[in-house]
């Protein structure tokens, strides 16, 4: 499954790429992209996982930069 989602409150290039490394890295995770102009976040996984996978990136998201959110 693929989804993508806004990024609030990302304000750093720098960031959104840290983030990017950090969910593709994510046990699970197909492929993670942030794109910082565009503000999104896309997320692929597989689907029997992908509720997990979410959750976890999320939590990922909000450990790594406590001001964004994934909307």
């Amino acid at each position: 499954m693929k989804q993508s989602f806004r990024l609030q409150g990302l304000d750093c290039a720098n960031c959104a790429a840290r983030l990017e490394r950090a969910l593709n890295k994510l046990d699970g995770v197909a492929h993670a992209s942030v794109n910082f102009l565009a503000q999104r976040l896309s997320l692929e996984a597989e689907d029997a996982r992908w509720e997990g996978v979410l959750r976890d990136a999320k939590a990922l998201v909000k450990k790594l930069e406590p001001d964004v959110t994934v909307a």
